[in-house]
Parts: structure tokens; sequence; C-alpha cells
């Protein structure tokens, strides 16, 4: 195996299939090896679906050796370090591989045991989340006679902020259809629904439309699987809301002036969510544990030969498939402009990120916004007679059933720009 690269990227996910092959695209000559152990890619965002029984989860996977692209020196293998001023990553079983340049993209992992409970709550019984096992969340959807439904999320980055409300919506599409007696929570640790605010707008009637309880400031920090209790800490400004909030009929009992305990019937959550071990205790992050990198050229603030992108990186905004659709151009352009010894110059990544808002089965909105939370819907929407994205659109949800897989297994991860 060649230990030298001109270019090493570590991570096979969207970010790091989709930068090696548009490279490769552009040069086929290029030497270049991707560093990931896992034998099968998933297209995570049908894992919604696949959580509302709407999709199956075997057609989210595919071998990553198909994904590979030709020209790729594939090193199955984990990274578990990074040289920077030697230029080289450390790997578990292959030694250090030397690159002249890096890109970093590994994703982020689960870190369920930053709440109290999760690690042995999560995946068993009515506890779930179509972060980690979307089959056993329909499961306890299907299995569901009625009490409290609570959707939650942690304080910590997560991939895809939408997706922890697009499954409440769904099931409590489903508890209506079905004449289910089901009192369905959302309750997140942030202050809105959602920062754009025409996409507010239409999730607050979609939250009215259900009869949901929607409960900002309510942060998770243990689960009790046994007894069916989620205690939250109320982390608004004013304390005192926590008390006056009160609601008794979900059973809500508060200590104190922050603490929450409420019992569940069904749970679902996204579990709280961070960079690996192996670049968390690297040089290359910030403060927060995330890759340090310019927000709109994606080049290393401290190490000009290395990017990153994708969910590892510090960029402020949200962490989906679709933010990388735009990074990688970005980082492929730069990485040519100094192969040809000239600066990474292209600076035009602003912070653009999409999350398809399933709101029930055949509805869904599209919101697509910047770094400024500016709501930045598509032009070519209008292709599809969808003249206002931020509303609900039965051709969106076809977009997200159909549309969207397609576009990632046949065009994206084939190094198109799309």
């Amino acid at each position: 195996m060649n230990k030298e690269y001109k270019v090493v990227v570590v991570g096979a996910g969207t970010a790091g299939i989709m930068t090696a092959a548009q490279l490769l695209k552009k040069d086929p000559k290029l030497s270049l090896a991707i560093i990931d152990p896992a034998e099968t890619h998933y297209y995570q965002p049908a894992w919604t679906l696949v959580g509302g029984g709407t999709y199956s989860f075997k057609d989210t996977a595919k071998p990553m050796k198909e994904l590979i692209p030709q020209g790729a020196d594939w090193i199955k293998d984990y990274a578990i370090g990074f040289n920077p001023e030697d230029h080289t990553v450390d790997t578990q079983n292959n030694g250090s591989i030397a690159y002249e340049y890096l890109v970093v993209a590994p994703g982020l992992v689960m870190a369920p045991e930053l709440i109290e409970g999760l690690p042995e709550a999560l995946d068993k019984g009515t506890v779930c989340s179509n972060y980690t096992n979307p089959e056993h969340t329909w499961d306890v959807i299907q299995n569901f006679k009625g009490g409290n439904a609570i959707f939650t999320q942690p304080t910590t980055p997560i991939k895809c902020g939408g997706a922890p409300q697009k499954i409440a919506y769904l099931a409590a599409d489903h508890f209506q259809k079905n004449k289910i007696d089901a009192r369905v929570v959302f309750a997140t640790p942030g202050s809105v629904l959602f920062g754009v605010k025409p996409i507010r707008d239409t999730l607050t009637r979609v939250v009215e439309r259900y009869g949901m309880h929607f409960k900002p400031f309510y942060a998770p920090k243990k689960i009790d699987a046994k007894n069916k209790i989620i205690t939250f800490n109320y982390v608004g400004d004013d304390e005192n809301q926590c008390t006056t909030n009160e609601s008794k009929e979900i059973g809500e009992k508060i200590s104190g002036l922050t603490k929450i305990e409420v019992p569940f019937d069904m749970l679902h959550l996204a579990p709280p969510q961070a960079a690996p071990k192996f670049i968390k205790e690297s040089k290359l992050v910030n403060e927060d544990g995330w890759v340090d990198v310019n927000i709109n050229s994606l080049q290393h603030n401290t190490y000009p030969n290395i990017f990153a992108l994708g969910d590892v990186a510090a960029l402020p905004t949200a962490k989906t498939g679709a933010a990388i659709r735009k990074q990688v151009p970005v980082v492929v352009e730069n990485l040519r402009f100094m192969m040809d010894n000239k600066p990474a110059s292209n600076s035009s990544y602003q912070g653009y990120s999409s999350c398809p808002l399933v709101t029930g089965y055949g509805k869904m909105a599209l919101a697509e916004f910047d770094y400024e939370g500016n709501f930045t819907p598509d032009p070519k929407l209008k292709q599809m007679l969808v003249f206002d994205s931020a509303k609900e659109h039965w051709r969106l949800w076809m977009l997200k059933k159909y549309g969207l897989p397609y576009l990632y297994w046949n065009k994206m991860m084939k190094g198109q720009n799309v």
C-alpha cells in the first residue's frame, strides 16, 4: 500500500465521498486516498421516513465499495490521530499515511453518555431514536396505545436540527389517523420551533393542528426507563416561567426552580452528539471540539493545507447533507488552487443549509437558509410548481421521498454538482 498521497480524505460519508469524487472527476490521475473502516454507507436523511413507517431501512444502505470513486485508494482502517506539522495521519493498522493536502470529514458520533440513563435506555422498550435505530422507532409508534408521547433533543449540536420534530409530526399524524389518545409533547432546549421565521410560522400552525404541547427551554438531563420518567432542566432566562408553564395535562412535576419531571409512554430523542474522540483530542479543533476552519473557505485557520467540511467542521449552520452539497465545490476549488500554487481564494460559502421539514404523511415544508438565518429558497423549486416552500406541499414530500434519494445516489455520490 502507498503511504504517501497528494490528497488524503478522512471519512467516507457524504462529505468525504463527494469531495473525493469531484476531485477525481477533474483530475483522474490525482493520487488520493480515503480512510474509513465502514463496510456500509447510509443515506441517513431517509431515516426520518423509516421511523415513520414509510421507507425501507435496507433502501438507505449501500456497500461502501460501490461508492468509493474510481481512482481512489480505500484505506479500510480507523484514523486515530493527526500530525499536522509532519503532514501525516495515524491509522490503527496501517501506520502513518502522508499527505500534501488533507480533507477532514469523519462526521460526528452519538454521545448518549451525556444524558444520565440514556445509554441503558436507548433503543429498548418505549425509548427510541431515528438517529440510532429508526426501525425500532416505527415499532414503538405502531405499538403506542395512548398517553404521553415525548419528543426531545439535547443541548449539543446535532445532525439535522429539524429531525427530532419531524418524527413528532409524523407520529402525531399517525395517532390522529388511528384515533389514538396521544398527548404529543415536543420539548427543546431552544427558544423557538425553528430559527427561520417563514418556517416557524408554518410549524406553529402544524403544532396547533395536532394539538401538540410545545415546551421551549427544556433540556433533557436524565432518563429513568424503568419508571418511564424523563427529567429536564429548564434553561430559560426567566426561571419563574418554569412554574407558571407547568402542565397538569401531561403530569409534569416541578421541583426547585429548574427541575421538571415528565412521565412518558413513549420517548423519542436525538442523543447528544460530538466530534469523534480522535478529532477532539487533536490539534485541529477549537475550544468546543469541532475542526477550526474559516467559515467561508473551509480552510483550517492554523494549517493551510488542511480543509474540513460536513458535520465535524466548526461552522455556525445546520449540520446537513444539503450544507455539504454547497461546501464541497468550495473545498474542491480551493484545493485545486493550492495545487497550482495559488491561494485558496474561494470564500463563497455563506452557510447554506437546508432542512426538509416533514409535517405529516404527504406534507413537507423546505427550510433553506444561510449564516444570517435568511430564508433562501432554491429558484429551481418553481420548476416543480412549488412557489412558496415555507408552506406545506405534497410535491415537497415527493421530493423528500423520491427525488432527493435519487439525486444523492446517482449525482452527489458520483461527483456531480447538484
